[in-house]
């Protein structure tokens, strides 16, 4: 792959930094977590979503960092939004011939099995922008139809007519040999961005390996362009940018990497669930992320798992990337009648501009924080620490006047809210975790996000659990995972073949080549290759079958026996079948910032022993805050809990226990 290069940070020295900046970028808040000279400090500026690198420069500004040797670990949601939104750059699909619609057609699967009258799908490529080549190889290595001068001639001339911003070569088995994709590419004009299937994902799977590859060409000019602003506004500092496998990539490198950055803030706070829960010393982990925009639900145990089976704006998107499931139901997620009189709440939201209702900035319509803060479960004095006043009046008036649509006072109405988007997010913790065989309350319900808290207890009632937590620093826990993350590379390889017929010899040398590319990639960066940890893996298959399961490297023998032992686990059964080698797996990362969480969070503007009316509560609650608990006897709900960047609504019939690190224990009694 070859572009215009952005702006370059620094090469990193790593392990030498004491000033360290998390920030996840949201749609409707910008989150940062700093760690400077052994402190934690976090902070939060609404987003600017037409352009995010302002919200960014605003809370670096407002925490008074200089530039100069900063390090940042991003979020970034630029690829995010341009694949949901359609908004990607003109782009040439290159094909061999005959296979110009392959994106197009896809696998003929609807999504929905009893609809026979399906939308008309805009094609991801229009035809105007399929071009046919040959260069095609046989499922065996061997050339079907070379790759000529006359080929490449006629690409360039193509390119000249079409003018697009950028190129993706998409040739079938170019996993086997690369050579045809990598003689397209450097026919190619000079500054053009050209993605090569091979270099993207060379694992097999033509139609997945070819949208990954598209959507990498339709989106990096854009990263590309969103980074070099990024780095312009921050001379001198170190930026890497969180990729949805875990690790972090330095900025420079972003825009070649583009399709790996889909999830990119949503592994961030897996990453940080993982974390806390460790110290914490709970390690199963049901989550769920809910921000302004939407909800992020998902298991970690242990650590975040990984699929190859995502999807973004309807495609399939086979890198890894965090396995997690996404639903359009937040803080502020709009609530409003159908035309039979149903309440409906999202996945339309406020956003950030301009927001829900009580922000003050011009919302006019109903959302889930507004029906909070008129149950008086979130505090109008004491948002975002006092430093944003929220504005009851403005609440109260929208929820009424849905309210009074439906027949109910505005209370009611806001309860009718909660009740309907508690019910989205209790659907999404399900498919996550019950649809897949496992039972929840065998897990912590972990909740975190700016309003995680104030639905903790509701969902975990829903679900049957007795058990939650809220982490400490909830409500940016996606930007201090950023912090806990550490540099890396996850690099994949078809090679297909009974397991029985590889040897050991043979699938270890293949894995140090891989281990090699990545440690190459990671030494660019600035990482001693000395002190990098390598982890090695699998996906395998019973022959005939079309789906995978990915297991550590631990030889033929043993790595095969688990194979059939989670295939038993997980399906029910296993079979008299050979087992089938499909990639290699290699994971190399660096060492992660060392951090030491405080459980000190800054002082909240709400007096100590308030009490206030909650709607449903017949005495006052009283306000806590959550610095004021540790220490102290566990806390009877139901009870309003602050801190500096959220607040935890205490249900009746919960008690609230924190530990040392001011996590807060959370158990029905």
């Amino acid at each position: 792959m070859r572009r215009t290069q952005p702006v370059r940070s620094p090469r990193p020295r790593h392990g030498i930094q004491t000033r360290l900046v998390g920030i996840d970028t949201g749609g409707t808040f910008t989150d940062f977590v700093l760690w400077q000279d052994g402190v934690l400090r976090v902070h939060k500026v609404l987003s600017t979503p037409q352009a995010p690198e302002v919200a960014i420069l605003q809370g670096i500004r407002e925490l008074r960092l200089d530039a100069e040797g900063l390090r940042v670990i991003h979020g970034s949601t630029v690829a995010t939004n341009a694949a949901l939104e359609g908004k990607g750059v003109r782009t040439l699909y290159v094909a061999n011939r005959g296979l110009g619609d392959l994106l197009t057609i896809g696998r003929q699967a609807r999504e929905d099995l009893y609809d026979l009258q399906p939308p008309v799908r805009r094609p991801p490529v229009p035809p105007e922008l399929c071009w046919e080549t040959a260069g095609r190889l046989a499922a065996d290595g061997r050339w079907v139809e070379p790759l000529t001068d006359s080929d490449s001639a006629e690409l360039r001339a193509a390119v000249a007519r079409l003018r697009p911003e950028s190129v993706a070569i998409n040739l079938l088995f170019s996993y086997l040999d690369d050579s045809a994709e990598r003689a397209l590419a450097q026919a190619l004009p000079a500054g053009l961005f050209v993605s090569r299937s091979s270099a993207v994902l060379p694992v097999t799977g033509e139609y997945e390996r070819g949208i990954a590859t598209w959507l990498n060409a339709w989106l990096g000019p854009l990263v590309a362009r969103y980074v070099e602003r990024l780095c312009h506004g921050l001379p001198g500092a170190l930026v890497a940018v969180m990729q949805s496998s875990g690790e972090a990539v330095a900025a420079d490198q972003t825009a070649d990497q583009a399709v790996r950055l889909l999830l990119s803030g949503p592994a961030g706070g897996l990453a940080g669930a993982g974390f806390v829960g460790r110290l914490a010393g709970r390690e199963r982990l049901l989550t769920f992320d809910m921000g302004g925009t939407s909800t992020d639900v998902a298991l970690v145990d242990g650590a975040p798992g990984l699929t190859t089976e995502g999807r973004i704006a309807g495609y399939p998107v086979a890198v890894p990337m965090v396995d997690m499931h996404t639903i359009g139901a937040g803080g502020g997620s709009i609530a409003r009648l159908d035309a039979g009189g149903r309440l409906l709440v999202g996945p339309a939201s406020a956003g950030a501009e301009p927001g829900p209702a009580c922000y003050g900035k011009g919302g006019e319509q109903p959302t889930v924080t507004d029906a909070n803060l008129v149950l008086g479960r979130l505090r109008p004095e004491a948002f975002l620490g006092g430093r944003m006043a929220l504005d009851v009046t403005a609440a109260e008036r929208v929820i009424g006047q849905l309210g009074a649509a439906m027949g109910l006072d505005a209370r009611a109405a806001a309860l009718g809210i909660l009740r309907v988007a508690n019910e989205h997010m209790v659907r999404a913790l399900r498919v996550i975790s019950v649809q897949r065989g496992l039972d929840p309350r065998d897990y912590t319900l972990t909740s975190f996000g700016g309003a995680g808290g104030l639905h903790v207890c509701a969902l975990a009632e829903a679900l049957g659990m007795r058990r939650a937590m809220v982490p400490i620093h909830a409500g940016v826990l996606s930007a201090l995972g950023m912090l806990a993350t550490p540099p890396g590379r996850l690099l994949t390889r078809t090679w297909l073949g009974r397991l029985a017929e590889r040897s050991d010899q043979q699938i270890e040398q293949r894995l140090r080549a891989l281990a090699a590319e990545a440690v190459a990639a990671l030494a660019h960066e600035g990482l001693d290759p000395a002190r990098l940890r390598t982890v090695s893996s699998l996906d395998l298959r019973y022959r005939g079958q079309s789906y995978t399961l990915n297991l550590g490297w631990e030889g033929r023998a043993v790595t095969a026996e688990a194979f059939h032992r989670l295939h038993q686990a997980r399906y029910g059964h296993r079979l008299a079948l050979p087992v089938e080698l499909v990639n290699l797996r290699v994971r190399v990362t660096g060492a992660p910032p060392k951090l030491i969480l405080s459980r000190a969070d800054g002082e909240i503007a709400a007096p100590p022993g308030q009490c206030v009316s909650v709607a449903g509560c017949e005495q006052p609650v009283p306000v806590l805050q959550r610095t004021a608990l540790v220490g102290a006897d566990p806390v009877a709900g139901p009870a309003v809990i602050l801190d500096t960047v959220s607040t935890t609504w205490l249900a009746p019939g919960w008690t609230a226990r924190p530990d040392a690190l001011n996590n807060l224990h959370l158990e029905r009694r």
